[in-house]
């Protein structure tokens, strides 16, 4: 049985400020998705990547997987308008290798998370074997605050509030159910642990998560990440 890492590079630069899908933006001497690849290349519970794309960065990714290579890439898949989408659409690609059991975990990469490190991808698989999920967590700020519907600030209790990361692997054969009941009903989750804590009753547990393993979402995130990388070439 295999574990396929499912990578979500369908998004776009918007917030970066870049005119270009912000996951070919380089990252050191590389572009930012090829950290990601790589870093499951390096994973040795991960047996095989799926990298799912807006179908206008096909030449871009396919020029990608030409310069380097990566021998665990089995194909490129069209996501959709939402995070999401992308998701159902790496899972429909996947669904006859779930359903036949060929293919047992499924793990959930963000491209835009460029520093997470093969040590947390094999911890979030060994607890969807374990216990059917496993999501990186963080605890939250000390100090956290809402609005009521007046706007007035309300303190939160941070203890029992976690930042959740990606890889998140599940076991396949629920995760693809989550996400047909989830197209059935018309809802959307904000992650894939949303979606499967909805719509099944697999148990995740959380795993602990990384501090370096940032989300490139803004310009000044792109600059953090440049650091860490320098470190770590070091």
């Amino acid at each position: 049985m295999a574990v396929t890492a499912i990578v979500l590079a369908g998004g776009s630069g918007t917030r970066t400020g870049a005119r270009c899908n912000k996951v070919y933006l380089p990252l050191g001497d590389r572009p930012l998705l090829q950290w990601s690849l790589e870093a499951l290349e390096a994973c040795a519970e991960v047996d095989e990547v799926l990298l799912v794309i807006r179908e206008q960065d096909r030449p871009d990714a396919e020029a990608l997987a030409a310069a380097c290579a990566p021998a665990k890439l089995v194909g490129l898949v069209p996501g959709g308008a939402s995070r999401h989408d992308s998701e159902t659409a790496g899972l429909r690609a996947l669904a006859g290798d779930i359903v036949s059991g060929r293919v047992d975990v499924v793990a959930v990469h963000d491209a835009a998370r460029p520093m997470a490190s093969a040590a947390l991808t094999a911890r979030a698989v060994a607890a969807a074997r374990a216990v059917g999920g496993g999501v990186p967590a963080l605890p939250a700020p000390a100090a956290l605050t809402r609005l009521d519907a007046q706007g007035r600030a309300r303190p939160v209790a941070a203890r029992d509030l976690r930042r959740v990361q990606t890889p998140q692997a599940f076991r396949a054969r629920p995760l693809l159910e989550a996400y047909e009941a989830a197209e059935a009903a018309g809802t959307r989750g904000a992650d894939t642990a949303e979606t499967v804590l909805t719509h099944t009753d697999l148990r995740v547990r959380a795993v602990a998560g990384e501090e370096r393993n940032l989300k490139v979402t803004f310009s000044d995130d792109l600059d953090v990440a440049a650091r860490l990388a320098r470190d770590e070439a070091r």
